[in-house]
């Protein structure tokens, strides 16, 4: 019996095909293979084409069909995760009306601050445990503020992976997990949120049904089956952000528990049973994959927008052609410190851990007689750690204080300096794991479809593949030099707002 796996990145989408039995991968696809652009119609905004999900989701599906390793009809739940937070309208012919306004655009930053102060600094918290921000509910608010005829059409709103479910299945379906991330729920009443609705005067008809991130959300079309050469009538049995689905697929479901990952985005995410906020939302609480009324599993988020984007960005203008193992080699022959060169790494919009600041990616104190390009990446390295150390200072002070944390060996934590960096810097050791979100999505298809009995059983014959620990605190001088900088630069932007912890 096989799962298939869809993972809607910004990047690209990857999709895996999945052995239930022994949760072992038989193929992988990603498209396309060069990263997909983010359309900037605006400075700070960013968008990207529904259509244009869907249309790489069929042809990473089409290249898993390809490696005739498998036979797709035996295929038997599909899986989807998918970049979170993004805002997907579509009228009632289920075409849709715009593009998606993506996780990392930075419009609805001042709407969502009034509805913060309207509703009430301390409700907001309580109820949503987050400001409404820069999330989707404050996105559908400009929206209905600037393209009312747009606004007008609209018969459902979604999120990314609701977007492909629907093209998938022709039905649009949601979740408690999806809607917090937007901040739409209400946790204390368990329900969609009243004032929001109330505040923004939306419309609740516009709403998709809810259901468990673990169950069906339609089952696959004739037409789109004949195409993709899949079995028609197998379910689309899970749904889930794509940092809750990392979580997931380390097998992150209990409390204390805490996963990392530093792709486009770097993300600490750790698992809790109380209804947790920070009293500045600088990071962020959604309802987990596993959570229930009865018995709540909260996902409290860590995001620095950029990681990957800044890694990407160092190798076109640094990395003289160089692919990124060649870069991470690179970076080992500059000193610990980079001899000085410190590199903020915000460059990807407004950043919630830091008040929804947007300061942009800096460099302090190039000396063009000493640094090199070996300096910049390892700096670049060292910035982007020192960026999720602050982060889980923060965590930290809500009562997130993980002992280890697990993360996939990928993206940044394939370079060894990097992994070392992390560790020394945060202090915590990291297991590393052979994971990846479009298998994550397979397995938990295999959960929501009743394949597996328990989600145990989906993890059974994972194991890490390295453990990293703590080596030393030299870089802390370094941190405290950057963590300085940023205060700086922090102080400027917000002058009447102290930020410094």
């Amino acid at each position: 019996m096989l799962l298939l796996g869809i993972d809607i990145g910004t990047s690209s989408v990857k999709v895996s095909v999945v052995d239930a039995a022994t949760q072992k991968t038989i193929t992988s696809a990603q498209y396309p293979d060069e990263e997909s652009p983010i359309i900037v119609l605006q400075p700070g905004w960013a968008e990207q084409s529904p259509e244009t999900w869907w249309a790489h989701a069929q042809a990473a599906i089409e290249k898993c069909n390809n490696t005739s390793r498998y036979n797709p009809q035996d295929v038997s739940a599909i899986g989807i995760a998918y970049q979170m937070h993004g805002l997907v309208l579509v009228d009632k012919n289920q075409q849709a009306l715009r593009n998606s306004i993506i996780w990392c655009d930075s419009r609805a930053v001042e709407i969502g601050d009034k509805a913060f102060a309207a509703i009430g600094t301390e409700k907001c918290l309580s109820h949503l445990l987050n400001s409404p921000g820069n999330f989707t509910a404050s996105k559908l608010a400009w929206v209905k503020q600037n393209e009312p005829e747009i606004y007008g059409r609209i018969d459902k709103i979604m999120l990314p992976g609701d977007f492909i479910a629907m093209k998938l299945t022709g039905e649009i379906t949601t979740s408690v997990s999806a809607l917090s991330e937007g901040i739409f729920f209400d946790f204390l009443n368990n329900r969609l949120s009243d004032d929001i609705i109330s505040y923004f005067d939306f419309n609740e008809a516009l709403f998709p049904d809810i259901r468990p991130v673990f169950s069906s959300h339609g089952t696959l079309l004739a037409s789109i089956a004949e195409k993709l050469q899949l079995k028609p009538g197998i379910p689309v049995a899970y749904k889930a952000g794509d940092q809750p689905n990392n979580a997931f697929s380390l097998n992150v479901l209990n409390p204390g528990e805490v996963a990392a990952t530093a792709g486009t985005s770097g993300v600490i995410y750790g698992v809790s049973d109380q209804l947790t906020y920070d009293q500045q939302s600088r990071v962020n609480t959604f309802a987990h994959v596993n959570y229930a009324e009865q018995e709540k599993r909260l996902g409290v988020l860590l995001c620095i927008n950029g990681v990957g984007s800044l890694y990407r960005w160092t190798k076109s203008v640094f990395g003289d052609a160089a692919d990124y193992l060649q870069m991470n080699r690179k970076a080992t022959e500059a000193p610990p410190g980079s001899d000085g060169l410190r590199i903020l790494p915000f460059g990807n919009g407004a950043e919630r851990m830091l008040n929804n600041e947007i300061i942009g990616a800096q460099f302090h104190n190039i000396d063009l007689n000493i640094h090199t390009r070996a300096h910049i990446i390892r700096a670049v390295q060292e910035g982007i750690a020192f960026a999720f150390r602050y982060g889980l200072d923060i965590m930290r002070e809500n009562g997130m204080n993980p002992t280890v944390i697990r993360a996939g060996k990928n993206n940044l934590f394939l370079s060894e300096l990097f992994t070392e960096i992390f560790v020394n810097i945060t202090g915590v050791p990291v297991e590393l794991y052979k994971n990846d979100g479009s298998v994550g999505a397979a397995l938990g298809a295999g959960i929501g479809a009743n394949i597996f009995s328990a989600p145990e059983q989906a993890f059974e014959h994972m194991h890490p593949v390295q453990l990293v620990e703590p080596q030393g605190t030299e870089l802390e001088p370094a941190y405290q030099e950057w963590k300085a900088l940023l205060q700086k630069q922090l102080q400027k932007s917000a002058p009447q707002q102290s930020l410094i912890h």
